[in-house]
């Protein structure tokens, strides 16, 4: 019997996690690409769409300029120029800082927040083709997104990461049913890898001790 053909595969010792970037950097230029072409029919551009956003997301309320510019990482004078413009259109308003005399506030006008809710849709395109993958490959993505996250958080790359994995509330692997192992102490609610989040509205961030030793239960009592 003849020997098997070599395999490409054989003398393969590149990590995975390089592969694994790019593949995430090809998905970035289609959210890019949707983003100008959502926030361009509507007259906008990403950036004023993403203040938008993260002014009228759950939760959220009037914010100073810096928070904003943080909360998106980009410059607080590319954050000032998408302002002027968003006031301008009467999208935004200024209103006095409670705390700060000198200080102003962004806070969405009626119109902006109706703004929000027809730029801020997640792309079309990219629901569907997760949503065609079976079930357990959803939870298992959203699980490694919340990792990447965390990472992104701890080594500074973003600024807020809202998801599960650094809440108070993440209880991870508490409960014996294996569909619903994990519970949300602020809703009081057994739930999945499925059912995780990336940004929610009700995340209180959790003490830096308190969050590693939750993330060392979410991976470490993780079944095989």
């Amino acid at each position: 019997m003849p020997a098997p053909a070599p395999s490409p595969f054989d003398d393969d010792v590149d990590p995975a996690a390089p592969r694994a970037a790019e593949g995430l950097a090809r998905l970035a230029v289609v959210l890019r690409q949707d983003a100008w072409r959502v926030a361009t029919a509507r007259g906008l551009t990403p950036t004023q769409a993403r203040i938008l956003g993260e002014l009228c997301a759950p939760g959220a309320g009037p914010a100073r300029l810096k928070d904003v510019a943080r909360a998106l990482s980009v410059t607080e004078a590319t954050t000032s120029d998408a302002v002027a413009s968003l006031v301008e259109k009467k999208l935004l308003r200024k209103e006095p800082d409670p705390d700060d005399g000198r200080a102003l506030r962004l806070a969405p006008t009626a119109a902006g927040r109706r703004e929000a809710e027809r730029v801020g849709a997640p792309s079309a395109a990219l629901v569907a083709a997760v949503a065609a993958l079976p079930a357990a490959d959803q939870g298992a993505l959203l699980r490694a997104l919340s990792g990447t996250l965390r990472a992104l958080l701890r080594s500074g790359e973003v600024p807020v990461a809202r998801a599960c994995v650094t809440c108070r509330h993440f209880r991870p692997y508490v409960h014996g049913d294996a569909d619903r192992p994990h519970h949300c102490a602020f809703v009081r609610q057994a739930f999945g890898d499925r059912h995780l989040r990336l940004d929610c509205a009700d995340h209180a961030a959790a003490p830096p001790e308190e969050a590693e030793a939750t993330w060392e239960r979410f991976v470490d009592a993780a079944p095989e």
